[in-house]
């Protein structure tokens, strides 16, 4: 894929369910950028900006491509700045893992259509209105991440041969639909709050039509074959406490190495924000998770303290 020539170094400030404000330290800083051509389904294409983070050191490093999730509103989407916060980029850069995040089309700068809209909408009684088609969402999404690793193969700094997934709420979603792909390179995934026919204020722990969702993760069940973790909060409003337990149930029957793990509940009810908000819930889960895929995966988890969101040690 084609980059087009524009460079970003510097650090952005935006806010939104899917991107992150910059806070007063600078976890940004160093953060680079350029856009791509993503070839879409209609036949048409468009261009989509994908941010890096390095950790120090020459490389190649390992990578990690990183997907966000989806803001409720069009506004929200259009200001997506950032498709990942500061706890995570902290958590893969000190472990030696370079981290990239496609904005995908139909967000922020990215811009374009939005390819991602289910087509439902929730009543005042919280009732889903509409059929949404989880499939094709989904597999528009995971070619903004298919285009991305191809991208990575042309850059000197990325082991594009030892690639993780990773991805929040639709961008969890996404995330496993590109690993049911099996692209070159890819080693495992990661999967936070993923879903998608969630509204936490209509509908809050009631998703929209989740059995079928459940036969979408079935099929991509049935086609993967490498490790994955599923991790979710036992408090996510937008899913609940059941739904993910089916959702993954669903998945490995199609026998894959996967395991699922519910976080005890984020404070402040955020349980959907587990991936950026909790880092002490998930981190050594994650780690742990590493650690099975061998080398340099192992090698990237020497104990080391848990990140608060101040970005020190957490007691």
């Amino acid at each position: 894929m084609r980059a087009a020539g524009w460079l970003l170094t510097i650090a952005l400030a935006g806010a939104s369910t899917g991107a992150h404000a910059a806070p007063s330290a600078a976890w940004n800083a160093g953060m680079q950028g350029t856009r791509i051509t993503v070839d879409e389904a209609p036949g048409d294409a468009a261009t989509m900006v994908v941010q890096w983070f390095l950790p120090p050191g020459p490389g190649p490093f390992p990578v990690v491509v990183f997907s966000h999730g989806r803001d409720p509103s069009a506004g929200g989407r259009a200001n997506v700045r950032f498709g990942i916060g500061r706890a995570q980029v902290q958590f893969w850069r000190a472990r030696g893992v370079a981290v990239v995040v496609p904005v995908r089309p139909g967000y922020g700068a990215s811009g374009g259509a939005d390819r991602e809209e289910l087509g439902i909408r929730f009543d005042d009684f919280g009732r889903c209105i509409g059929r949404p088609d989880f499939a094709r969402v989904a597999d528009a999404s995971a070619r903004a991440i298919e285009t991305t690793l191809a991208w990575l193969r042309t850059q000197p700094w990325a082991d594009a041969d030892d690639v993780l997934l990773a991805g929040q709420s639709a961008g969890g979603l996404a995330t496993v639909a590109a690993a049911a792909h099996a692209p070159p390179g890819v080693v495992g995934f990661v999967n936070f709050a993923g879903g998608a026919g969630g509204n936490d204020q209509r509908a809050p722990g009631a998703p929209c039509e989740r059995d079928w969702l459940a036969d979408v993760y079935a099929g991509y069940g049935r086609t993967t074959s490498v490790p994955g973790l599923w991790l979710y909060a036992v408090n996510d409003r937008f899913w609940g406490a059941d739904a993910p337990r089916d959702w993954h149930a669903a998945f490995a029957r199609g026998g894959s190495p996967t395991r699922f793990v519910q976080a005890p509940a984020v404070p402040g009810g955020a349980g959907h924000s587990l991936a950026s908000r909790a880092p002490s819930l998930w981190a050594p889960t994650v780690d742990e998770f590493l650690a099975g895929l061998g080398p340099p995966w192992n090698a990237a988890t020497a104990p080391r303290p848990v990140l608060r969101l101040d970005g020190g040690a957490a007691p």
